[in-house]
């Protein structure tokens, strides 16, 4: 039988730990966990030590050379670390910060040259097959109204460079509003999900985008509405918000254990 491919989790937050349990249980076969990253090494070791096999920490950096599959689930800041490490070592990427990949297509280029994969989890998302095969045709317009309660938005970049608060509302407030590329460097640990829409469709620069803090809702909800020469569709998801970060809900790290399972799965469902 062919090995296990080694999975390397760079991050070990609400996403990369569910995920390292996950392997380290054997819950996909053909997987197993080969290493981890993440900014505390020793507390990154208790966090592990329920673990049948606790793998071995290493720098972000390090995860590309001794994994099959490298994802990254860490602060958009040190995105780079991993990805250009992962690339370059002809792994398949999967990352969890689209946004940051935005800046960096660079390494899409990259990865036709070395032999790497970089696969776009849905993460938080709903629809991305629709999206992919409506891009095969002709789309007018796709757009992206995120609402999320307040206490998920506080501290994003762009709220604190233009001055806006979202403390003691009392009712819904429109943030921002422009283009998937504005908003994932305005709103780089809230709307990968636009990242990832943008680039199932037409492109960060044709996907528009709204944010909206809402005080009325206590999940993160996204609306896609498409406009295309194949069909017309909206689709809302309502997710829930995680307990240890409120900025991710439920639902994403739950995608990225999918995603992981489509490699070696003998049956995919999906476009």
């Amino acid at each position: 039988m062919a090995q296990d491919l080694g999975v390397g989790i760079g991050g070990l937050g609400a996403i990369g730990l569910k995920i390292a349990k996950a392997l380290d249980q054997g819950l996909i076969p053909g997987l197993r966990l080969a290493a981890v990253s993440a900014r505390d090494h020793e507390k990154a070791r208790r966090n592990l030590a329920d673990l049948s096999a606790t793998p071995p920490v290493t720098s972000l950096a390090e995860l590309a050379g001794v994994s099959d599959i490298v994802i990254e689930c860490a602060p958009a800041s040190v995105f780079s670390d991993v990805a250009e490490a992962a690339v370059e070592a002809g792994r398949i990427f999967i990352p969890a910060s689209v946004g940051a990949l935005l800046s960096r297509m660079d390494l899409v280029d990259r990865a036709a040259k070395t032999g790497a994969r970089i696969i776009i989890p849905t993460g938080a998302l709903i629809g991305l097959d629709a999206v992919r095969a409506a891009a095969e045709g002709h789309v007018d317009s796709v757009t992206l109204k995120t609402r999320k309660p307040p206490n998920g938005l506080a501290g994003a970049p762009h709220l604190v460079a233009n001055n806006i608060s979202v403390e003691g509302l009392s009712e819904a407030k429109l943030v921002f509003e422009g283009t998937a590329r504005d908003g994932a460097i305005g709103f780089p640990a809230n709307v990968n999900v636009a990242a990832a829409l943008s680039l199932a469709g037409i492109g960060p620069d044709k996907t528009m985008l709204q944010i909206w803090a809402d005080p009325s809702v206590d999940r993160n909800i996204h609306t896609i509405t498409v406009e295309a020469d194949s069909a017309r569709f909206t689709m809302t998801i309502e997710n829930i918000p995680s307990e240890e970060n409120p900025k991710t809900g439920k639902i994403t790290a739950l995608s990225m254990l999918a995603t992981l399972r489509r490699l070696t799965a003998p049956l995919v469902s999906g476009t």
